[in-house]
Protein backbone atom coordinates (compact mmCIF):
# COMPACT_ATOMS: atom_id res chain seq x y z
CA UNK A 1 0.00 0.00 0.00
CA UNK A 2 2.51 2.49 0.88
CA UNK A 3 4.60 1.89 -2.52
CA UNK A 4 1.11 2.93 -3.91
CA UNK A 5 1.02 5.87 -2.28
CA UNK A 6 3.95 6.86 -3.38
CA UNK A 7 3.01 6.27 -6.73
CA UNK A 8 -0.01 8.55 -6.02
CA UNK A 9 1.88 11.48 -4.73
CA UNK A 10 4.22 11.62 -7.73
CA UNK A 11 1.71 11.19 -10.42
CA UNK A 12 0.23 14.21 -8.72
CA UNK A 13 3.43 16.38 -8.34
CA UNK A 14 3.77 15.59 -12.09
CA UNK A 15 0.52 16.98 -12.69
CA UNK A 16 1.83 20.05 -11.02
CA UNK A 17 4.52 20.80 -12.74
CA UNK A 18 3.00 19.82 -16.11
CA UNK A 19 0.70 23.01 -15.33
CA UNK A 20 2.51 25.00 -13.89
CA UNK A 21 4.87 24.95 -16.26
CA UNK A 22 2.89 25.45 -18.85
CA UNK A 23 1.46 28.54 -17.45
CA UNK A 24 5.09 29.77 -16.80
CA UNK A 25 5.93 29.16 -19.95
CA UNK A 26 2.53 31.01 -21.88
CA UNK A 27 3.34 33.75 -19.90
CA UNK A 28 7.07 34.37 -20.77
CA UNK A 29 6.36 33.47 -24.12
CA UNK A 30 3.88 36.75 -23.93
CA UNK A 31 7.06 38.80 -22.83
CA UNK A 32 8.80 37.04 -25.92
CA UNK A 33 7.18 38.68 -28.84
CA UNK A 34 6.28 41.74 -27.23
CA UNK A 35 8.54 44.31 -29.71
CA UNK A 36 9.04 47.24 -27.47
CA UNK A 37 11.73 45.04 -25.44
CA UNK A 38 15.20 44.76 -26.32
CA UNK A 39 17.08 42.41 -27.53
CA UNK A 40 18.95 41.29 -24.62
CA UNK A 41 15.95 41.35 -22.45
CA UNK A 42 13.39 39.05 -25.29
CA UNK A 43 16.20 36.90 -25.26
CA UNK A 44 16.07 36.52 -21.21
CA UNK A 45 12.44 35.80 -22.02
CA UNK A 46 13.21 33.29 -23.66
CA UNK A 47 15.61 31.44 -21.37
CA UNK A 48 12.60 31.47 -18.83
CA UNK A 49 10.36 29.88 -21.49
CA UNK A 50 12.16 27.01 -22.12
CA UNK A 51 13.28 26.51 -18.41
CA UNK A 52 9.71 26.72 -17.20
CA UNK A 53 8.94 24.10 -20.30
CA UNK A 54 11.08 21.16 -18.84
CA UNK A 55 8.16 20.99 -16.41
CA UNK A 56 5.34 19.60 -19.02
CA UNK A 57 8.29 17.67 -20.78
CA UNK A 58 9.39 16.36 -18.08
CA UNK A 59 5.77 15.48 -16.35
CA UNK A 60 4.59 13.61 -19.46
CA UNK A 61 6.93 10.86 -19.65
CA UNK A 62 6.29 10.97 -16.13
CA UNK A 63 2.52 10.89 -15.88
CA UNK A 64 1.99 8.30 -18.14
CA UNK A 65 4.50 5.67 -16.69
CA UNK A 66 3.15 6.40 -12.89
CA UNK A 67 -0.51 6.43 -14.21
CA UNK A 68 0.08 3.03 -16.05
CA UNK A 69 2.23 1.16 -13.16
CA UNK A 70 -1.28 2.81 -10.66
CA UNK A 71 -3.80 1.37 -13.07
CA UNK A 72 -2.18 -2.20 -13.11
CA UNK A 73 -1.84 -2.59 -9.18
CA UNK A 74 -5.57 -1.30 -8.99
CA UNK A 75 -6.49 -4.25 -10.93
CA UNK A 76 -7.88 -2.06 -13.32
CA UNK A 77 -5.30 -2.75 -16.46
CA UNK A 78 -4.34 -6.42 -17.07
CA UNK A 79 -0.65 -5.97 -18.13
CA UNK A 80 1.73 -8.83 -18.33
CA UNK A 81 5.04 -8.37 -16.31
CA UNK A 82 7.44 -8.04 -19.33
CA UNK A 83 4.74 -5.06 -20.43
CA UNK A 84 4.71 -3.25 -17.52
CA UNK A 85 8.86 -3.61 -17.68
CA UNK A 86 9.29 -2.32 -20.73
CA UNK A 87 6.77 1.16 -19.88
CA UNK A 88 9.27 1.73 -16.99
CA UNK A 89 11.95 1.20 -19.60
CA UNK A 90 10.31 3.76 -22.09
CA UNK A 91 9.36 6.29 -19.75
CA UNK A 92 12.43 6.71 -17.49
CA UNK A 93 14.32 6.95 -21.40
CA UNK A 94 11.98 8.96 -22.58
CA UNK A 95 12.15 11.31 -19.43
CA UNK A 96 16.12 11.19 -19.72
CA UNK A 97 15.96 12.12 -23.24
CA UNK A 98 14.24 15.42 -22.59
CA UNK A 99 16.75 16.32 -20.19
CA UNK A 100 19.98 15.43 -22.20
CA UNK A 101 17.92 17.59 -25.31
CA UNK A 102 17.65 20.79 -22.71
CA UNK A 103 21.06 20.51 -21.24
CA UNK A 104 22.63 20.47 -24.98
CA UNK A 105 20.16 22.53 -26.95
CA UNK A 106 21.98 23.75 -29.91
CA UNK A 107 24.71 20.82 -30.52
CA UNK A 108 24.58 19.10 -33.83
CA UNK A 109 23.43 15.97 -32.25
CA UNK A 110 20.83 17.06 -29.91
CA UNK A 111 18.96 18.31 -33.44
CA UNK A 112 19.30 14.89 -34.79
CA UNK A 113 17.71 13.26 -31.37
CA UNK A 114 15.27 16.16 -31.45
CA UNK A 115 14.33 14.91 -34.87
CA UNK A 116 14.10 11.18 -33.10
CA UNK A 117 12.40 12.55 -30.70
CA UNK A 118 9.70 14.28 -32.76
CA UNK A 119 8.82 10.85 -34.24
CA UNK A 120 9.25 8.88 -31.20
CA UNK A 121 6.29 10.99 -30.02
CA UNK A 122 4.48 10.21 -32.94
CA UNK A 123 4.87 6.63 -32.48
CA UNK A 124 3.79 6.82 -28.89
CA UNK A 125 0.88 8.40 -29.80
CA UNK A 126 -0.01 6.08 -32.01
CA UNK A 127 0.27 3.10 -30.01
CA UNK A 128 -1.49 4.33 -26.70
CA UNK A 129 -4.33 5.70 -29.01
CA UNK A 130 -4.40 2.18 -30.67
CA UNK A 131 -4.25 0.55 -27.65
CA UNK A 132 -6.99 2.51 -25.75
CA UNK A 133 -9.39 1.94 -28.88
CA UNK A 134 -8.82 -2.01 -29.00
CA UNK A 135 -9.38 -2.03 -24.82
CA UNK A 136 -12.92 0.07 -25.64
CA UNK A 137 -13.45 -2.53 -28.10
CA UNK A 138 -13.64 -5.02 -25.95
CA UNK A 139 -9.91 -6.90 -25.76
CA UNK A 140 -9.63 -8.35 -22.35
CA UNK A 141 -6.94 -6.32 -20.86
CA UNK A 142 -8.93 -2.99 -20.14
CA UNK A 143 -10.87 -4.13 -16.68
CA UNK A 144 -12.31 -0.17 -17.04
CA UNK A 145 -13.44 1.71 -19.79
CA UNK A 146 -12.12 4.80 -17.72
CA UNK A 147 -8.57 3.97 -18.48
CA UNK A 148 -9.37 3.13 -22.29
CA UNK A 149 -10.27 7.11 -22.34
CA UNK A 150 -7.88 8.33 -20.24
CA UNK A 151 -5.12 6.65 -22.26
CA UNK A 152 -7.22 8.10 -25.67
CA UNK A 153 -7.07 11.94 -23.76
CA UNK A 154 -3.32 11.45 -23.09
CA UNK A 155 -2.67 10.42 -26.90
CA UNK A 156 -4.46 13.50 -27.77
CA UNK A 157 -2.39 15.58 -25.56
CA UNK A 158 0.66 13.79 -27.22
CA UNK A 159 -0.83 15.19 -30.50
CA UNK A 160 -0.97 18.73 -28.97
CA UNK A 161 2.60 18.86 -28.41
CA UNK A 162 3.55 17.60 -31.48
CA UNK A 163 1.47 20.19 -32.75
CA UNK A 164 2.39 23.12 -31.43
CA UNK A 165 6.80 21.59 -31.98
CA UNK A 166 5.15 21.53 -35.39
CA UNK A 167 4.22 25.31 -35.36
CA UNK A 168 7.59 26.54 -33.91
CA UNK A 169 9.16 25.68 -36.82
CA UNK A 170 9.59 29.17 -38.18
CA UNK A 171 9.75 30.48 -34.70
CA UNK A 172 13.59 29.29 -34.14
CA UNK A 173 15.09 30.92 -37.27
CA UNK A 174 13.00 34.09 -36.37
CA UNK A 175 14.60 34.26 -32.87
CA UNK A 176 18.13 33.85 -34.51
CA UNK A 177 16.91 36.72 -36.66
CA UNK A 178 16.60 38.64 -34.24
CA UNK A 179 19.58 37.73 -32.14
CA UNK A 180 21.92 39.01 -34.61
CA UNK A 181 20.48 41.56 -37.11
CA UNK A 182 17.61 42.80 -34.38
CA UNK A 183 14.09 43.26 -34.94
CA UNK A 184 12.10 44.08 -37.39
CA UNK A 185 8.10 44.12 -39.05
CA UNK A 186 8.13 40.61 -40.45
CA UNK A 187 10.98 38.95 -37.46
CA UNK A 188 7.89 40.61 -34.94
CA UNK A 189 5.00 39.34 -37.22
CA UNK A 190 6.53 35.75 -37.69
CA UNK A 191 7.47 35.51 -33.80
CA UNK A 192 4.27 36.28 -32.89
CA UNK A 193 2.42 34.53 -35.79
CA UNK A 194 3.66 31.10 -34.58
CA UNK A 195 3.14 31.49 -30.59
CA UNK A 196 -0.41 32.73 -32.14
CA UNK A 197 -0.58 29.24 -33.97
CA UNK A 198 0.20 27.19 -30.69
CA UNK A 199 -1.88 28.74 -28.58
CA UNK A 200 -5.46 26.38 -29.20
CA UNK A 201 -3.38 23.58 -28.24
CA UNK A 202 -1.92 24.77 -25.21
CA UNK A 203 -5.37 25.32 -24.65
CA UNK A 204 -6.17 22.31 -25.50
CA UNK A 205 -3.66 20.63 -23.13
CA UNK A 206 -5.11 22.10 -20.02
CA UNK A 207 -8.58 21.13 -20.81
CA UNK A 208 -7.61 17.58 -21.27
CA UNK A 209 -4.99 17.62 -18.09
CA UNK A 210 -8.47 18.89 -16.38
CA UNK A 211 -10.50 16.45 -17.55
CA UNK A 212 -8.21 13.39 -17.34
CA UNK A 213 -7.22 14.67 -13.58
CA UNK A 214 -11.17 14.47 -12.77
CA UNK A 215 -11.77 10.85 -14.15
CA UNK A 216 -8.71 10.04 -12.49
CA UNK A 217 -10.20 11.14 -9.14
CA UNK A 218 -13.18 8.61 -9.63
CA UNK A 219 -10.32 6.20 -10.47
CA UNK A 220 -7.19 6.38 -7.98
Amino acid sequence: MESYLLLKYAHVIALVYWLGGDLGTFLASRQVVRPDLGVEARRAALEIMLACDQGPKLAMPASFTLGYQMAVSLGLLASPGWLTAAVWVVGIAWFANVLVLYRHEGKPFAARLAAVDFRFRMVVMVLIAAAAGYGLAGAPYLLDDRIGWKMLMFAGLIGCGVMIRWHLKSFVPAFASLVSKGADDAVNDTLKGSLARCRPYVGAIWLGLFVNAAVGMRLL
